[in-house]
């Protein structure tokens, strides 16, 4: 949804409304979104028309207001304003440093991996995924997918309930394990829950 550029302006609290043009809202009031730059919530969400859009609004949305009318009518649909907030860094990003966890911690973690296990259609998988991305950094999601029969886009989708856990992090191609996730495999190996980083 946003440019880097649009991205630092809202980190910098120079932006804090955007216009799009959708045919249904795409976002919600109280809405997040994970960002490169971190995560962006949304203050109010509501349709306008476009002519009631002022030089003053498209100031704040980082345009001038003939720019905004062009980037506007490019679509076809309702616009609408959108109020924006810049929360901070995507959590995920300081869990996935967090090696050092507890027993309790990896006992967790385990069983959730666990859980998602039970629920796959697929049979187990979570081990098998951290093993993959372990021993195949910064490798295509499609060539590593492909090894193990998966299709680029489930096998990325499955990958990112893994990122949701802070056990991997996406690089400009494929991902790699987080500090976390190291931890996390180390201890699944050993089948000892909370032998790594024990406090």
């Amino acid at each position: 949804m946003f440019s880097n550029a649009d991205l630092q302006r809202i980190v910098a609290g120079e932006v804090d409304l955007a216009f799009r043009v959708w045919r249904r809202p795409m976002h919600t009031v109280g809405g997040r979104q994970r960002t490169r730059a971190g995560v962006i919530g949304f203050t109010s969400v509501e349709p306008v028309p476009a002519s009631g859009i002022t030089e003053q609004d498209a100031a704040r949305a980082g345009r001038t207001l003939d720019e905004l009318e062009r980037f506007l009518a490019r679509k076809e649909g309702t616009v609408y304003r959108i109020g924006l907030q810049f929360l901070g860094e995507d959590e995920r990003v300081t869990l996935r440093q967090r090696d050092r966890l507890t027993r309790d911690e990896l006992d967790d973690l385990a069983e959730q991996l666990a859980a998602m296990d039970r629920r796959s259609t697929r049979g187990p998988w979570t081990r098998q995924f951290l093993e993959l991305i372990e021993a195949r950094p910064a490798e295509l999601a499609e060539t590593i997918g492909a090894s193990i029969g998966w299709e680029r886009t489930p096998f990325k989708a499955t990958v990112r309930r893994l990122k949701e856990l802070g056990l991997t992090e996406s690089l400009p191609t494929g991902y790699r394990l987080s500090p976390r996730g190291m931890a996390v495999l180390e201890s699944l190996r050993t089948h000892e829950p909370g032998r790594i980083g024990r406090n």
